[in-house]
């Protein structure tokens, strides 16, 4: 008994995690049909071939809205069970709570290793890339990335600048 009790309060904190994902106005407490197809293919109930996106759509339908809450969710995955999946109803909830919320925490991470660390090494840029960057590693900005010019009048190899006015007098 307290082990279902756990297994609801996790079922729908995974639903209220799914619910808000990728939609930042949401509060978590209806989910649409692209986030239970998101989350039935994480847990590995959609497979393309028993359960297919086709068969929530037709179950979904049912419920004429574009949003369903908790308890139609749990009357979606009975329907879901009955209809389509050779899997009893206590299994596909285990799989769904085992999911657990979505989120980027799995995504690509930056890669370490010795290759990218010399490539990124900014003390052994040569050329106009060497004056990108200060003795820290630290970017210019983009007086790193163009050539100031003085704007004084002379061209940059002029030995005898400012010296007009002296031959005048």
């Amino acid at each position: 008994m307290v082990d279902n009790i756990n297994k609801q309060l996790v079922l729908e904190e995974v639903f209220k995690g799914y619910a808000k994902f990728g939609n930042s106005k949401s509060d978590g407490t209806t989910i649409t049909l692209t986030n239970i197809d998101k989350w039935l293919k994480e847990a590995g109930i959609i497979d393309g071939k028993k359960v297919s996106t086709t068969d929530t759509a037709i179950i979904f339908q049912r419920f004429k809205s574009k949003t369903i809450n908790f308890k139609q969710f749990m009357t979606f995955i009975d329907s879901l069970c009955k209809e389509c999946t050779s899997k009893n109803h206590e299994e596909v909830i285990s799989q769904l709570s085992s999911s657990g919320i979505p989120g980027t925490s799995n995504a690509t991470k930056a890669d370490t290793s010795n290759i990218v660390s010399r490539l990124t090494d900014v003390s052994k840029y040569t050329g106009s890339h060497k004056e990108r960057f200060d003795k820290q590693g630290k970017g210019k900005g983009k007086s790193g990335r163009e050539d100031a010019s003085a704007n004084t009048g002379y061209v940059q190899g002029y030995k005898h600048k400012d010296t007009y006015n002296k031959q005048k007098k």
